[in-house]
């Protein structure tokens, strides 16, 4: 029997999980988009994986560059979240035009100020997963960020802080 779309994402909707803005800066512009499916794999080396819609601009522009860098969100990140989570946005320095930022030395991709930290990454592969791709990243470097802050969550399709309490629209 197979199983059915919405009660599958209804399930996986009770796992709070935090949330990252992926950034990807080609040579014409800057791509981004929010994630919450984001996995350590290795320490040694040390690797992340990143889950992407396969047929997504972003996974194509990553594919393409073969750098990013991650943001891992704050809760006050929630309304920029919801701008990176929706289809048919413009560039990221159009979304981000508000917002102190900075470039990632190794992949010049955008970091955002007030994250919990940041993640400057090199593309180890990308791997087929159904209607994703799973990017497999080497972290070529940590970038520290506020150690203190209230994490991004993203929980039954809202953001929310650690407290269930509502810090955007997802």
């Amino acid at each position: 029997m197979p199983v059915d779309a919405t009660e599958y994402a209804a399930a996986l909707g009770q796992y709070a999980a935090g949330v990252c803005l992926l950034t990807v800066r080609d040579g014409i512009d800057d791509v981004g988009t929010t994630v919450s499916s984001v996995m350590s794999v290795s320490a040694a080396p040390p690797l992340v994986a990143v889950g992407l819609t396969a047929a997504g601009y972003p996974a194509e522009v990553l594919e393409e560059v073969g750098s990013c860098a991650l943001t891992v969100l704050a809760a006050p990140h929630a309304i920029i979240a919801s701008r990176f989570s929706s289809a048919g946005r413009p560039s990221a320095r159009h979304l981000l035009e508000t917002v102190p930022w900075t470039r990632a030395p190794a992949s010049e991709a955008i970091v955002l100020d007030g994250g919990l930290s940041a993640l400057d990454c090199r593309l180890e592969r990308l791997v087929e997963a159904g209607d994703h791709v799973l990017a497999l990243l080497e972290v070529v470097q940590v970038l520290p960020g506020d150690p203190v802050g209230v994490p991004l969550l993203r929980h039954r399709g809202r953001y929310v802080d650690p407290t269930g309490s509502a810090a955007g629209r997802a």
